[in-house]
């Protein structure tokens, strides 16, 4: 396959924590439209264009989601896609410019959520961007992060397309929550994660702490967190310190969003945190709160603010 994405440039680890609305709860890994509406804000890379955003998102963006070479928003149920355009992902087809309901980024291709149907555009080196039969009817959440995409149905079957098409036994019923990482995925059911696929640096071993007591999930792209008792668990590779959680991230936080190579924890006291890799100032502070849904992909990092507009 072609080897244009997955490399790192030299990073340091940074640890930021940035005061938001303690009022705002965001949403981990932002599958779903988050409650209220604002402006984006972006820092960190400038390759592919995914920044600066642009003047479209800065108000009435109710979600967003950061592939590697471009960026989704949901904005008035239309999905607005702005970066690279080698895959033609930022051409939004027709039936995804209203009533759609979640949005994910993957690798210059797109997912959405649409009346129960997976949408799906942009790359498709894999077939990830054809959806299958059984994808088109009765799914409730979807998700991706680079070359596989993965659907969950009313039941709790999980569903996979694209670079990765397995799926274990265990995740055909039951399961309330999907990430999908770089070549792997996680699954959650009945408080524990499951966890398959590429397991290289050990991000598809789920940990004993991570068996039971989960409430969300996130994957990076050869990592994994997990959230238990306001605590992140994290697991895989750790050569930016990603899966290393820092003292800040160990107690209070509510939501957790896996990057490919930085992480982001929101705590109850209405902080976050952000750690991992630094190669492009995706982990250094720009903005202030209040804040209320944030997505990272690939050394970069958006969030969503009531007003972006609004002094710190």
């Amino acid at each position: 396959m072609p080897g244009t994405f997955g490399y790192r440039r030299a990073a340091r680890r940074g640890v930021v924590i940035l005061a938001v609305a303690a009022s705002l709860t965001p949403l981990p890994g932002l599958a779903s439209a988050a409650p209220g509406v604002g402006g984006v804000i972006g820092w960190g890379s400038i390759d592919f264009g995914v920044n600066p955003v642009p003047p479209s998102v800065a108000s009435g963006i109710s979600a967003i989601s950061a592939g590697s070479l471009d960026v989704l928003a949901l904005k008035n149920g239309g999905v607005i896609v702005w970066g690279d355009n080698n895959f033609g992902q930022t051409e939004v087809p027709a039936a995804a410019t209203s009533g759609v309901s979640q949005i994910s980024a993957g690798w210059a291709h797109a997912l959405a959520l649409k009346n129960g149907k997976a949408l799906a555009w942009g790359n498709d080196w894999y077939g990830q961007s054809e959806v299958p039969a059984a994808a088109t009817s009765g799914v409730i959440a979807v998700a991706t992060s680079a070359l596989h995409n993965l659907a969950l149905k009313q039941g709790g079957s999980v569903l996979s397309w694209g670079a990765r098409t397995d799926v274990p036994a265990a995740a055909s019923a039951g399961v309330t929550a999907i990430a999908a990482g770089g070549d792997h995925s996680l699954a959650l059911k009945n408080g524990g994660v499951l966890a398959w696929g590429n397991n290289t640096y050990g991000q598809a071993s789920v940990p004993a702490a991570a068996t039971s007591g989960v409430t969300a999930i996130s994957a990076g792209y050869q990592h994994s967190l997990a959230l238990k008792n306001g605590s992140v668990l994290a697991w895989g590779r750790n050569n930016h310190e990603q899966a290393t959680v820092p003292p800040e991230a160990a107690s209070g936080v509510i939501g957790i969003e896996a990057g490919w190579y930085h992480n982001l924890a929101f705590k109850a006291d209405g902080r976050y945190v952000v750690w991992g890799s630094d190669a492009s100032q995706e982990s250094d502070p720009f903005t202030c709160g209040p804040v209320f849904g944030v997505s990272a992909g690939d050394r970069s990092t958006f969030i969503l603010k009531p007003d972006p507009t609004a002094p710190c």
